[in-house]
């Protein structure tokens, strides 16, 4: 099995910098505030792993187009943008091509001085334009204004002027409400994120579209609005089996308020599965570790990623107009052992003054 490919993670880490300085540092970006001792170690990491760095052509010669730019508003704490990261660095390295990648902040000055400066590179092959939350995108006016191709990444824009892909939310919250149904439950209860978000509106809509299917009524008592913190998962889901009918299931809309609803059932003293079934949602690391594994929903960062920089090198190289593709990418169920067949007769004694 071959091994891993660096990536700009790795160097950041290692170094103990942002991936954006690391960018900055590989691409050569002058006029910054990096030191040279920085600049000189994150050259020798990258050295010593294996990274290839941008190759600058020789005065007179023509210019090597091998550099993607992948802007983004943030690169939150949470695993989900290092993911896409690497899966557009890894496909880009694989088509002799690197990323280089910055996080506006969603400074509009800042993103106009990104934009000034690498739409100017004669290495640009490309822009890769990300969102860390997915939602309809205003792409900025110099990538309408440039002739290098753009594609948009877990966002979309109003006109659908540009490729992009986004995760198909609605299918993965009605195959985690399914596989409760198909369990056997009827009373499943929902903790979602906040609802102006189009996650989480989505993955209310696939809850109840599997409700639907079942021909099992909706009901709104079952469902809480959470801020996809451990806490709000932990609240909500005691007030859930407080109810006078109680819900035997839980679908988390993400796998941080599921780790507070596993919380709550342990305070309750309700075993899981076999008092109470929990599902997930995103799949991260601490999904598989908690006790039992949690099932859960995979969100495909990595893939969406791996798709974002093939769709934008392949455009590329053959000189192809703006392509009007919008992919939703499968968010497919991961099974493991939070869920089983629902208990009955324990409701009322869950009830608290």
């Amino acid at each position: 099995m071959p091994a891993r490919r660096p990536t700009m993670t790795d160097i950041a880490k290692q170094a103990g910098v942002s991936q954006s300085t690391v960018s900055l540092v590989l691409n050569d970006v002058r006029g910054t505030k990096v030191s040279k001792a920085t600049r000189e170690l994150v050259l020798a990491i990258a050295r010593e792993i294996g990274y290839p760095q941008v190759r600058h052509p020789r005065s007179g010669a023509a210019p090597q187009r091998n550099l993607i730019l992948y802007l983004t508003d943030e690169l939150a704490t949470s695993p989900h943008a290092m993911q896409t990261i690497d899966g557009a660095s890894n496909l880009a390295w694989e088509q002799d091509c690197i990323v280089s990648v910055f996080a506006t902040r969603s400074d509009p000055a800042r993103e106009a001085a990104i934009l000034a400066q690498m739409l100017a590179n004669p290495a640009l092959l490309g822009v890769i334009y990300a969102t860390i939350f997915t939602r309809r995108a205003s792409v900025p006016a110099p990538l309408g204004a440039t002739q290098v191709p753009v594609v948009l990444l877990n966002c979309h824009a109003r006109d659908h002027g540009y490729p992009s892909v986004v995760p198909a939310e609605v299918l993965g919250g009605y195959a985690a409400t399914m596989h409760l149904v198909e369990a056997g439950h009827r009373r499943i209860g929902l903790i979602n994120g906040e609802p102006w978000l189009e996650a989480a509106a989505e993955r209310h809509k696939g809850y109840r579209q599997a409700l639907t299917t079942a021909d099992i009524p909706y009901d709104p008592a079952l469902v809480r609005e959470g801020d996809w913190q451990v806490g709000s998962g932990f609240a909500h889901a005691l007030a859930l089996l407080r109810l006078p009918e109680p819900p035997t299931a839980l679908f988390c809309a993400n796998d941080l308020m599921a780790m507070g609803a596993i919380d709550a059932a342990r305070q309750l003293e309700l075993d899981i599965p076999g008092r109470l079934s929990i599902v997930g949602y995103d799949d991260q690391d601490m999904a598989r570790y908690v006790h039992p594994p949690l099932t859960t929903v995979l969100l495909p960062n990595y893939e969406m990623g791996r798709w974002a920089a093939e769709t934008l090198i392949g455009q590329a190289r053959a000189g192809l107009p703006a392509l009007r593709q919008q992919i939703k990418m499968e968010c497919p169920l991961v099974v493991r052992d939070s869920v089983a067949g629902p208990a009955t007769g324990w409701g009322l004694s869950l009830q608290r003054d």
